[in-house]
């Protein structure tokens, strides 16, 4: 595992849970059965079938919109590094290192109604 093939998670925008699920969904190899709850994603990180190396970008303001949440969000991926038989890294970036190459797409963590798509009746 090297630090230069870690997967970015970015967090940037995401203030919510559903938020975050839906971010881990698109950045990590989840299977798709994952169930965008806690405990689904402490069995999904520590079951990886490769050694993995993740970097959380643009955390402060999750951490900061809800603190109950980032800290479960710390404590699964403690619990999943801890568990990993393939090893699993969790790495917090305080701040510089920025994907721009592989940005977040606009969609699944917008809030509901904001798809674009054509709602009841339209």
């Amino acid at each position: 595992m090297r630090l230069d093939d870690a997967v970015v998670l970015d967090l940037h925008g995401v203030t919510d849970k559903t938020a975050f699920m839906n971010r881990c969904v698109r950045a990590l190899p989840l299977p798709v059965w994952f169930g965008r709850n806690w405990d689904a994603l402490a069995d999904c990180l520590a079951d990886l079938r490769a050694p993995m190396a993740i970097v959380v970008t643009g955390w402060h303001a999750y951490a900061e919109a809800a603190p109950d949440d980032w800290d479960t969000a710390q404590e699964v991926f403690s619990a999943a590094s801890r568990a990993s038989r393939n090893g699993l890294a969790v790495l917090l970036a305080l701040s510089g290192w920025e994907d721009r190459t592989n940005a977040p797409a606009p969609g699944s963590d917008d809030p509901p109604g904001a798809s674009g798509a054509p709602g009841v009746g339209e």
